[in-house]
């Protein structure tokens, strides 16, 4: 399927694209396997190269690590994060070169100087191969050629990319020789071409340029034939070169002078001898013009023939680039190189999400640990909103997925086994498109979550089963975690406000809860960043709404509603036992049937019950039922 599919592509752009070839050497199979899988939605909430709000980089993965000096390190960078490695070895190489870039400051500064000068290869590349570059393309070439030289120089026996030198210098001497430095944009007006190039086109600029001079010597041979000293040879397009009188002149004019146009104070006129050199100086630069233009093409088919060459180079430059750029943030950003194993163990110490720590002014990173192993596989993560559970988790996923790319990462020490897989359930949101509602959107990916996570697989689930009724909601949320943890063993972290949930850890084994650290005094919340072990028992609602602005009136109703609920909550745990309310809780005990008290009831609402008994519902038209439904308000109103 994959290679009929790469034919029809094919051959749509080759329709596209008569007689011009294709930037394209090879297709190759590109197997999944080889990368850590991050589904679209992944990538959206992880917000890895464009944000949710304004869609555009900012905030995101790659706006802290783009510090590329071309864009085709920008490119490589935004591929590299899309698709972090599974080979170790790959990895390794990765970060080894970044350490080179670490250890040699200057080398490292050098080089991105270097980088500077040198254009998009990748793009002008495929206009040469297409058909559509000009002069000043080549010159680009040209320079981007002299800079890679000089960064290759610059990094002397580290051959972190390779290329033939010998055949680099070739190309850039045959620009020099043949490309003058400064072209105009058009192919087709000449001045592209240097003098000595071509003999041809040199014997035809000598003619424009004699042509030229010729016709300055016509014009003072007609001053002193005629005695008009104002006389002046001119050009325009429509009527070539032309003699211009002055109206007051006019009587000395030859009767040999052909009129061409009147004007309101000048006479213009040709002479069979001006039209004869003209022809002869706009045949000369016609022909500059085409023949020019052919020894472009020329110029550029053979760089045609060198194309796997610069696009050797252009990958090799680009990786440069993207490494030079890695170890820079690194060093900027305290990031440490982690440890890659083929084990489960997950573990990191002091870390930090990469691009909160960027958007936080003012105030101290919190850095949280973060360790999932053989005995903890799947952690229940409580706390207030605002508080930083989403942060924690994605922070996790992020440093992941940086160390599989080669990156360095935010942390004081990582361990980190393989992942496979990185999975997230984050936010809510409808599909109108597929006609679909939050909950459904929430369930499918849920579904596609438990479907194909796998024990190597890294699990965000972040407030599942709250779109719809609670007890609904808190028993899909605990079946789901079951089955994670009894089926799949993915490391998981479920940040949850269902606080029944955190009775799990007492059932599976491999389950422990985490809470968000807060702190109380003088009725103001602080929310401390910190994680630590333990389950929270209170969501704090009212104070984050309290800082999201919302009126003192609203939360002062809030308060006392909130100690309503809960006093009734307490009577009913009192009366029937608290474990019965629990989805996990022990043995059932034994519960006494409540008296049931019969409700007065008048004479007439006994009436009205009675009427309504007898009633036929499967045989009453509508008229009927809303005439009846009156008769029994009259009887309540009477």
């Amino acid at each position: 399927m994959a290679v009929e599919a790469g034919g029809i592509v094919l051959e749509y752009v080759l329709e596209l694209h008569k007689h011009n070839e294709l930037p394209i050497q090879t297709i190759s199979y590109d197997n999944r396997k080889n990368y850590l899988e991050l589904n679209l939605a992944t990538q959206k909430n992880l917000e890895l190269v464009e944000n949710t709000r304004e869609k555009t980089n900012l905030g995101t993965l790659l706006w802290v690590l783009d510090k590329c000096k071309t864009s085709m390190g920008t490119r490589m960078l935004k591929k590299m994060i899309k698709n972090p490695l599974l080979n170790i070895d790959e990895i390794e190489k990765r970060q080894g070169d970044i350490g080179y870039f670490i250890d040699e400051v200057l080398i490292r500064e050098d080089v991105r100087e270097g980088l500077k000068s040198i254009y998009d290869l990748e793009r002008l590349i495929g206009k040469i191969i297409l058909g559509t570059e000009n002069a000043r393309d080549l010159i680009a070439i040209k320079k981007s050629i002299k800079s890679s030289l000089e960064v290759i120089k610059i990094l002397g026996t580290n051959q972190m990319f390779t290329t033939d030198i010998k055949k680099l210098v070739e190309i850039y001497n045959l620009i020099e020789t043949s490309i003058v430095e400064e072209p105009p944009f058009s192919v087709r007006e000449g001045g592209m071409i240097k003098t000595g190039y071509n003999e041809t086109l040199d014997g035809l600029h000598t003619i424009s340029k004699s042509g030229k001079d010729y016709i300055l010597k016509i014009e003072k041979k007609e001053k002193e034939k005629t005695g008009i000293k104002t006389l002046k040879i001119k050009y325009n397009k429509v009527f070539g070169y032309f003699l211009e009188v002055s109206r007051a002149n006019s009587l000395l004019v030859p009767e040999e002078y052909i009129r061409k146009q009147t004007l309101t104070n000048a006479e213009r006129y040709i002479t069979p001898e001006l039209k004869e050199y003209e022809s002869t100086i706009l045949n000369a630069k016609g022909k500059i013009e085409g023949l020019e233009y052919d020894l472009l093409k020329e110029i550029s088919g053979k760089l045609v023939g060198e194309i796997k060459l610069l696009q050797k180079l252009a990958f090799g430059l680009a990786y440069v680039d993207v490494i030079a750029s890695l170890a820079d943030i690194a060093t900027k950003n305290n990031y440490i190189c982690p440890k890659i194993i083929e084990g489960y163990d997950l573990e990191i110490r002091n870390g930090r999400h990469p691009i909160v720590e960027k958007l936080v002014v003012g105030e101290d990173y919190i850095s949280n640990d973060i360790i999932l192993d053989e005995e903890t596989k799947v952690i229940i993560l409580t706390g207030p909103n605002m508080a930083g559970k989403s942060t924690y988790m994605k922070q996790a996923a992020l440093i992941i997925l940086m160390a599989q790319m080669g990156s360095y990462v935010p942390a004081s020490s990582a361990t980190i086994g393989i992942v496979d897989k990185i999975f997230t359930r984050v936010g809510a949101s409808d599909d109108l498109v597929s006609g679909q509602s939050t909950f459904m959107v929430e369930m499918s990916e849920v579904a596609n979550i438990v479907n194909n996570a796998t024990d190597k697989s890294f699990v965000i689930l972040d407030e599942v089963g709250r779109g719809t009724s609670t007890f609904d909601g808190l028993s899909l949320a605990s079946a789901i975690t079951e089955y994670i943890h009894d089926n799949l063993g993915a490391k998981t972290i479920f940040a949850t406000h269902y606080h029944e949930l955190t009775e799990l850890e007492y059932k599976l084994k491999y389950l422990s809860n985490y809470r968000i650290e807060v702190s109380e005094a003088n009725d103001e919340v602080v929310f401390l960043r910190e994680i630590v072990k333990g389950g929270a028992d209170k969501s704090y609602g009212i104070e984050v709404a309290r800082l999201a602005g919302l009126p003192s009136e609203i939360l002062l109703k809030a308060k006392q509603l909130l100690q309503i609920l809960e006093a009734k909550k307490a009577i009913i745990e009192e009366k029937i036992g608290s474990e019965q309310l629990s989805l996990f809780g022990g043995a059932p005990i034994k519960i006494e049937k409540p008296k049931i008290v019969e409700p007065k009831i008048s004479k007439c609402e006994k009436q009205i019950l009675a009427e309504v008994a007898k009633l036929d519902v499967n045989n009453l038209t509508p008229l009927d039922a809303m005439m009846k439904l009156n008769e029994l308000k009259n009887l309540l109103v009477n």
